[in-house]
């Protein structure tokens, strides 16, 4: 091979371009609590057969991001107070722990990132941009938490975002937010400290607060 040419990445399938697609959109708070899906709905947007579309819905359901009714009706998840409550307590249990996994690896540049990204949140918020402060918001969190080097642990994290993204989406709309989180300073604050239990602290209180709302 010529030290000019590269190697291409392999062209995803149609099935993974499909559950990807939605999977980002879903997360990212893009589809309210309750929207419906069809399989020609999803067929035409994405210019696949149904087996891809269906394979992406069933994947999705098993994950919980989306719910199958015993009719076949396919929606993002409504989800309930309980189980609003139990989610926000496995994101504390989980969450923490990564940022307790990451402080010793969060070197300057590790801060500087996140001080950058709590500004594009900022930017977000004062925009009422919802999908783009749930992306950052996110993008805050899996930074920091990637220097946890827990894989399991995050790709658990994520499921979870996953699960509550269209009601994170809800939950926006209800705070009506005029500034970043200030638990993202506190954060910020706790690394730059070495303060284990204060950024667990604070982790904690960032991951349950808002939703605290929805069930209040």
């Amino acid at each position: 091979m010529s030290v000019l040419q590269r190697p291409t990445e392999p062209k995803l399938s149609a099935h993974d371009r499909v559950y990807r697609g939605l999977r980002n959109r879903i997360m990212l708070g893009q589809m309210s609590p309750g929207e419906p899906l069809t399989l020609r709905g999803i067929g035409r947007e994405f210019d696949v057969s149904m087996t891809p579309a269906r394979e992406s819905i069933q994947r999705l359901v098993a994950e919980g991001a989306l719910s199958m009714s015993a009719s076949g009706r396919v929606s993002t998840p409504e989800l309930s107070n309980d189980r609003i409550e139990e989610l926000a307590a496995l994101r504390a249990l989980i969450e923490v722990e990564l940022a307790s996994r990451a402080l010793p690896r969060a070197h300057l540049a590790l801060i500087d990132r996140l001080q950058a990204i709590n500004g594009t949140i900022a930017d977000a918020v004062s925009n009422r941009d919802a999908v783009g402060y749930i992306r950052t918001n996110l993008d805050f969190h899996r930074t920091l938490y990637l220097r946890a080097q827990a894989p399991a642990m995050l790709a658990m994290a994520e499921t979870v975002w996953l699960q509550l993204g269209p009601t994170m989406r809800a939950l926006y709309g209800r705070l009506r937010r005029t500034e970043a989180p200030q638990f993202h300073r506190l954060i910020i604050s706790a690394l730059k400290a070495g303060d284990e239990p204060g950024l667990r602290l604070a982790v904690r209180s960032d991951v349950t607060q808002g939703l605290r709302l929805l069930t209040g």
